[in-house]
């Protein structure tokens, strides 16, 4: 079991519990929408981002997300990282029913897909080198974006939700969210290829 250096912040307990049997870490359930009025816990989160940095990671779905960017708002952005899981669709085994959206949530995912969410968000691993190495050449910029007919032309919005999918990044990822992520994963000269080999 690979141990983290940063603190794991998940939405519920069903979601700590699966973590915890992926990775030796401090993982923080924040009790879903309760975080809204739970100034103790920010003030906790925010001690914790400090000391040791965060790893938010909250489902696919619009619920995560609405969780996600008031958590983005409310922690200084420099010791927060975005782990992302894929959109699955699916039901909890708990659950007699799929959530609204019909997409399995952090405690549904597979332990190797939860592990690669971590290396991608950039975790420190305590016990080795992280599986992936940054990317070297020239970062991607918003213009990057645009230039690429990610952003702010005609079918942009479809290449992107394709990219997305080809990436298994969520759907509800704003363009600032997955600038974010691509700069962990990619540099522009490697997203270029990607794109052309993928034929996006």
């Amino acid at each position: 079991m690979r141990k983290i250096r940063e603190v794991i912040v998940v939405e519920g307990r069903y979601d700590k519990n699966a973590l915890r049997q992926v990775v030796d870490a401090t993982v923080i359930p924040l009790g879903g929408f309760a975080v809204f009025n739970d100034r103790e816990k920010l003030a906790f989160l925010r001690r914790l981002g400090q000391e040791r940095g965060l790893i938010l990671l909250t489902d696919s779905d619009g619920a995560g997300f609405v969780i996600r960017n008031y958590l983005k708002g409310a922690l200084p952005k420099e010791m927060v990282k975005q782990a992302y899981i894929p959109d699955i669709a699916g039901k909890e085994r708990r659950k007699r029913r799929p959530g609204k959206e019909g997409k399995l949530g952090v405690e549904g995912m597979k332990p190797q897909v939860l592990l690669e969410a971590l290396e991608r968000a950039g975790a420190t691993f305590l016990d080795e080198a992280p599986g992936q190495a940054a990317p070297e050449g020239p970062p991607i910029t918003k213009a990057d974006l645009f230039s690429m007919g990610l952003t702010g032309g005609s079918g942009s919005a479809a290449r992107r939700q394709a990219l997305l999918r080809h990436l298994e990044l969520p759907e509800h990822l704003t363009t600032g969210g997955m600038l974010e992520a691509l700069n962990l994963l990619y540099d522009r000269d490697s997203l270029c290829r990607l794109l052309e080999e993928a034929g996006i």
